[in-house]
């Protein structure tokens, strides 16, 4: 792991939005919480479209509790960030999947103050996190760290609502995307590989629409 992936100053966060996070992983288990994929099949297969080597830099953001860390170790990868809003999400996420080869931060993506440091990956993942920034500063914040800690010839992941998504998630409101407004907030340096919709039944048995996508950088 690398030295410089240590946690954040979590003083510099929006305590009102670490406070929401920490509470929806203290009041459910994982596999209660509304997200939760018992595999997280769309994203893995999409990663494994990427052909990288096993140790990879791979950064998980908004990284929650997902099976998907637990995942891509049992398939071999060992240089994996989590990062997360919440140090709850994270201390029950390394609990369970420990730091051999996982290194956990806990930043804010429209505020960093460790992430911007890191050096850069060679994949971004991002399943649910996006949609979760209404604000243009918020958007515009973190588009730029993306763009700041993903190399040339990296990779992208974003999974996010589609057009026909929720319109609220965990109580708060959702910005929906498709893959050209993804597209656009990315710009010409990334270029799109593969997209699809799916499906995601989330625990409750409601159905949630999802667009997947995923670039690569070109220059």
């Amino acid at each position: 792991m690398n030295t410089k992936d240590t946690p954040g100053d979590c003083c510099s966060m929006d305590t009102s939005k670490n406070s929401h996070w920490n509470k929806a992983y203290t009041d459910k288990e994982t596999e209660k919480l509304g997200w939760y994929e018992k595999e997280a099949k769309p994203t893995l297969d999409l990663i494994k479209d990427c052909n990288l080597p096993k140790d990879t830099r791979i950064l998980n953001v908004g990284v929650g509790t997902t099976t998907l860390i637990d995942d891509l170790i049992s398939e071999g990868y060992s240089n994996l960030i989590a990062t997360d809003l919440s140090e709850k999400a994270l201390e029950i996420l390394k609990e369970r999947c420990g730091t051999e080869n996982v290194s956990y931060i806990q930043d804010d993506l429209t505020n960093s103050t460790t992430l911007n440091t890191i050096s850069q990956v060679d994949l971004w993942n991002d399943r649910a996190v996006l949609h979760f920034f209404l604000k243009e500063e918020e958007k515009q914040a973190y588009f730029d760290l993306l763009k700041k800690v993903v190399k040339i010839d990296g990779f992208v992941i974003i999974a996010t609502f589609n057009l026909n998504g929720a319109l609220k998630c965990c109580g708060l409101d959702l910005c929906r995307y498709d893959k050209a407004m993804i597209a656009e907030r990315l710009g010409e340096d990334f270029e799109l590989v593969k997209d699809f919709d799916h499906t995601f039944i989330n625990p409750a048995g409601s159905p949630r629409e999802y667009v997947y996508t995923l670039f690569q950088r070109k220059k």
